[in-house]
């Protein structure tokens, strides 16, 4: 008790001596520090587990020991969220979209370290999936639940959320723009300006954080060390629309693959099958375990014949046709084993995996030119630029793409071709893949709306809390009488015509029976049953309000039935929803 006493004299000093923008300002700070401590935490943990597990393999033996590892961790990353956390974990930020687009930015506590925790046992022991969702994840629920504890609204939460997902993409990466920009582009549906100053101060602080405690030990940098030539613009041009092809190709196998394991219905069987599987493929590429960030620096470095390393083909391989069908394994494999790691309930995010496929991308499209004698390419540039257009496609995040690789090489000598390969690759995903792999389903079941207001208002509209239970409720074979004594006590002019299973089988309504309410021999022989009428449709109560709204609108009726489980469980009524949404609307209107 006395905590809660102490917030509530804080918060009641708060209104009264510092303005809601100020207070907004430093909790920005706030979260933007601690959501960059976050990231530091997790990514040390990762990286010390991996060289604890790796360090004393040799270099010229395959290592049976990366069939086994991936399944270890995925195995424990499963018990803990099925008996710990009691959650499926899955793709981070798209339960941080749906959150904020249907629970009103609130977000579990439990988040703020539960993904740190997963995410460092998937990917420390291999599982080839990312560290950056998982982060994003925690630094927007630490948002959510420092906005819930200040008596935040909907529209401070939501940005609060934002902030933490900015400071921790910041912080993981040394690249306060690119936080920014991700947070707008990926988290926060609806920006304004006044968005902008304490998304800044978040970013800012995650990366003071992170260049305090890590220095430059960030996830990769580089230093630019070929300069863009312009009369390579038709490469890149070229480039851009194969990493387009290689979005939608990651895209799709991605959702395949998931598709596939969610077959098998047991928690720990999809663990040991996904695991299993995945162990198999990185045995044979081990340039697959982990984030893939070292087989990244290796490529940019010009050392690419060290992605043989704990290989069976160590020493094997000295041919650079070999090398490069090896590497375009590598690349048509990578997805699958993301998939195989999330899908079999593992923990991390698609945003590392998407910069990997896409260096490996640039690298063999830059060595294959070269090695075909079509031009001199620097392959340290195109493994950069690779990286954001494939970046740029999945995500559907041109912008965050574009500035990531220009603020991890330091400098904006590549701004030019990132920007064309960024749009190109984003047009050409787009054309085949409308949605990004964080909104595709989230969009299908009309869980989430960008861009239209009056539709994201509506959407987080609960049905469940505006179901009308008030209608008096009449069986079947009453007679006319019995339902005039109902019509005397009711406030409604509908009586649902319910059979003893709970089932609805009609509506009978004051105009109806106006005509023989009154009419004495009417009232003793008519049955309700001869009476009633069905309704023009119903509504289930885990709709979206999008296709509860078309049934409205293609009946004509104001009343629609609500049936769950082939159950009358209610009415819902358009005036209702109409109210309902004026009142969301004026809250998120609210600063």
């Amino acid at each position: 008790m006395k905590i809660e006493e102490l917030l509530i004299k804080f918060l009641i000093w708060r209104i009264k001596h510092v303005s809601n923008k100020t207070f907004v300002l430093v909790l920005s700070g706030l979260i933007g520090a601690i959501s960059g401590l976050a990231a530091v935490i997790l990514k040390e943990a990762v990286h010390f587990l991996e060289k604890t597990l790796t360090s004393d393999f040799d270099v010229k033996y395959e290592n049976y020991f990366y069939i086994g590892f991936p399944l270890i961790g995925i195995l424990i990353t499963v018990l803990i969220s099925e008996f710990i956390f009691k959650e499926r974990l899955g793709h981070g930020i798209t339960q941080i979209l749906y959150d904020i687009s249907k629970r009103s930015g609130v977000i579990r506590k439990s988040r703020m370290y539960s993904r740190m925790l997963t995410s460092a046992i998937t990917v420390g022991f291999g599982g080839s999936v990312g560290l950056e969702a998982p982060i994003v994840v925690t630094g927007s629920a630490i948002g959510s639940n420092v906005g819930r504890l200040m008596h935040m609204n909907y529209k401070k939460r939501t940005l609060l959320i934002g902030c933490g997902a900015a400071g921790a993409i910041s912080a993981i990466f040394n690249s306060p723009v690119a936080g920014v920009i991700f947070s707008m582009e990926v988290i926060l549906a609806d920006v304004t300006i006044s968005m902008f100053i304490p998304l800044l101060i978040s970013t800012v602080t995650g990366a003071l954080i992170s260049l305090t405690l890590l220095g430059d030990d960030v996830l990769f940098s580089f230093r630019l060390v070929d300069s863009f030539k312009a009369s390579e613009t038709p490469y890149y041009i070229l480039l851009g629309i194969i990493c387009g092809l290689v979005s939608v190709y990651f895209t799709r196998a991605t959702y395949k693959i998931e598709s596939m394991i969610s077959k098998v219905k047991n928690a720990i069987g999809r663990a040991l099958v996904g695991g299993i599987l995945l162990g198999i493929i990185i045995f044979v590429f081990p340039p697959i375990y982990g984030e893939g960030y070292s087989t990244i620096k290796l490529l940019l470095a010009g050392r690419e014949e060290e992605i043989f390393n704990t290989t069976l083909f160590f020493g094997e391989i000295d041919n650079v046709f070999l090398l490069l069908i090896f590497i375009f394994g590598v690349l048509l494999i990578k997805p699958v084993a993301s998939a195989l790691t999330i899908g079999a309930g593992g923990s991390g995010g698609i945003f590392a995996p998407s910069l990997f496929l896409g260096g490996v991308t640039g690298f063999l499209f830059a060595a294959s030119a070269n090695v075909a004698s079509l031009g001199k390419l620097s392959t340290s540039n195109f493994t950069l630029v690779g990286m954001c257009g494939v970046m740029s496609g999945v995500l559907s995040a041109p912008l965050t793409a574009i500035f990531l690789i220009a603020e991890i090489t330091s400098g904006y000598e590549l701004f030019v071709p990132l920007m064309l390969v960024s749009a190109i690759s984003y047009s050409t995903s787009s054309f085949f893949e409308k949605h990004s792999l964080y909104t595709k389903h989230l969009v299908e079941r009309g869980d989430l709306i960008k861009y239209d207001k009056d539709r994201q208002v509506l959407s987080q509209i609960n049905l469940y809390k505006i179901i009308e239970n008030d209608l008096l409720i009449v069986q079947p074979e009453a007679t006319l009488g019995e339902l005039v004594g109902l019509v005397k006590k009711s406030k409604r002019n509908i009586f649902p015509v319910v059979n003893d299973k709970e089932e609805l089988l009609g509506v009978v309504t004051l105009d109806d029976i106006r005509d023989i309410m009154f009419d004495a021999e009417a009232q003793a022989n008519t049955r309700v049953k001869t009476l009633m009428s069905a309704p023009p449709a119903s509504v289930q109560p885990h709709e979206n309000m999008q296709s509860v709204m078309s049934k409205f609108q293609t009946s004509g009726a104001w009343n629609l039935p609500v049936i769950e489980d082939g159950k009358y469980k209610g009415f819902l009524s358009k005036s209702r929803i109409f109210n309902t949404y004026r009142n969301k609307l004026i809250s998120y209107q609210q600063e």
